[in-house]
């Protein structure tokens, strides 16, 4: 998969919407929160044309889990999210499930709320809507990552998550000067 970015589309916004409803209407209360998470939901973020989507759930039993392949959504052998270096994280506080919709490229990232990885995905989207200039800087980051390495998505990934961590850095400043929290569910 040749890996592209490309500049912001305002029709994310009203896909993730779209999608999101439909989990909704799937998986009801199992959803503690639906998110739109990623580079497509941060305005003016050039990204992967690919709609990542934070479910909240309570645990990983996925009760409901042949709902969401009826909307094409197919499970991946995906269970943690990388540990940023110098953080010392339990393996619950990194855990997660995911599924991936190939036809449209959506992701479905399944956290727990009130872990380190749930708050992760959502404080990383809430500080790039909040500071542009940091976006835009991630944004060009991607831009010579992709001219970089086109089909190679691991050392895509390579150099993007230390990128992300040194956001981050900042971002969990921000999140402690503000009292950030997150936010109530999208969908």
């Amino acid at each position: 998969m040749k890996i592209k970015i490309v500049p912001y589309d305002l029709a994310w916004p009203a896909e993730f919407c779209e999608i999101g409803k439909r989990i909704r209407d799937a998986v009801g209360d199992a959803a503690l929160t639906i998110h739109h998470i990623g580079s497509t939901s941060v305005p003016g973020l050039a990204a992967k044309n690919i709609i990542d989507i934070q479910m909240g759930v309570a645990d990983f039993a996925m009760t409901w889990k042949e709902r969401l392949e009826a909307l094409g959504f197919e499970y991946r052998e995906y269970l943690r999210d990388h540990c940023p270096p110098g953080m010392d994280l339990s393996k619950d506080q990194l855990e997660k499930r995911f599924f991936r919709v190939e036809s449209r490229a959506i992701n479905l990232h399944l956290r727990v709320p009130g872990r380190f990885n749930y708050r992760y995905a959502l404080l990383f989207r809430d500080y790039l809507r909040a500071h542009p200039l940091a976006a835009s800087a991630y944004g060009e980051v991607k831009r010579n990552l992709a001219r970089l390495f086109p089909e190679d998505i691991e050392a895509y990934l390579d150099v993007k998550d230390p990128v992300c961590d040194c956001i981050m850095a900042g971002a969990f400043e921000w999140a402690r000067f503000t009292d950030w929290k997150p936010g109530p569910s999208d969908a």
